[in-house]
């Protein structure tokens, strides 16, 4: 592995050091604004150092798809594509676009091995009683959903974030903020993954 010059260390040093806060590496511009570096372009330029010399991977056009090679633990650490937003609000029609991915260790976060998983970030507050808030990080898991679980679904071809319960054999949706209603399929409803856990990225 090559020698990193002094800005490349802490380059590195400050992804890994994010990382282990969020859960999730910074961004371009994070990395921008850390150092103070000019443009956008100095940022990428030590991140493609630091691919070329090996103690990083990237994935093409994924802005956080990064891992740090030296200290990641493969056989423990798991990549969570990142797919858009979603309501927890009312129901809405959303476009997913991947958005890059978070890099999780399985066994702190709970997932199974071999899940498969996906995150979403979460928009609007009627999850707020279950501890949930906008710009959280919803990581669900493909599978059957208990009730009582936290759910993605598509319901009547809307999506949205809610609880999801079964009484007397008919499951609806119900929000954690009194200030919105509880929905109830008319036509359909499709649990799309149930929560794994969730991943908060501290604001100042």
């Amino acid at each position: 592995m090559a020698k990193l010059t002094d800005r490349q260390q802490q380059v590195l040093a400050f992804i890994e050091q994010e990382q282990a806060s969020s859960g999730m590496v910074p961004s371009t511009r994070e990395i921008q604004a850390h150092f103070g570096f000019a443009s956008q372009t100095a940022a990428i330029n030590h991140l493609r150092a630091l691919e070329k010399k090996g103690v990083i991977q990237r994935q093409a056009g994924k802005a956080r798809a990064v891992a740090v090679v030296s200290t990641l633990r493969r056989e423990t650490i798991l990549d969570v594509p990142i797919y858009g937003q979603i309501a927890a609000g009312m129901a809405e029609m959303q476009d997913q676009e991947d958005e890059g991915m978070v890099s999780l260790d399985v066994a702190s976060a709970g997932i199974s091995k071999g899940s498969k998983v996906f995150a979403l970030k979460v928009r609007g507050d009627s999850m707020i009683g279950a501890g949930i808030h906008e710009g959280d990080l919803v990581v669900l898991e493909h599978r059957e959903p208990r009730s009582g679980d936290v759910v993605a679904a598509l319901i009547d071809g809307e999506t949205t974030l809610k609880r999801f319960v079964v009484t007397h054999g008919r499951p609806y949706l119900k929000a954690e903020n009194p200030e919105f209603p509880n929905l109830l399929p008319t036509r359909e409803l499709i649990v799309q993954g149930v929560m794994a856990t969730l991943i908060r990225k501290f604001r100042k």
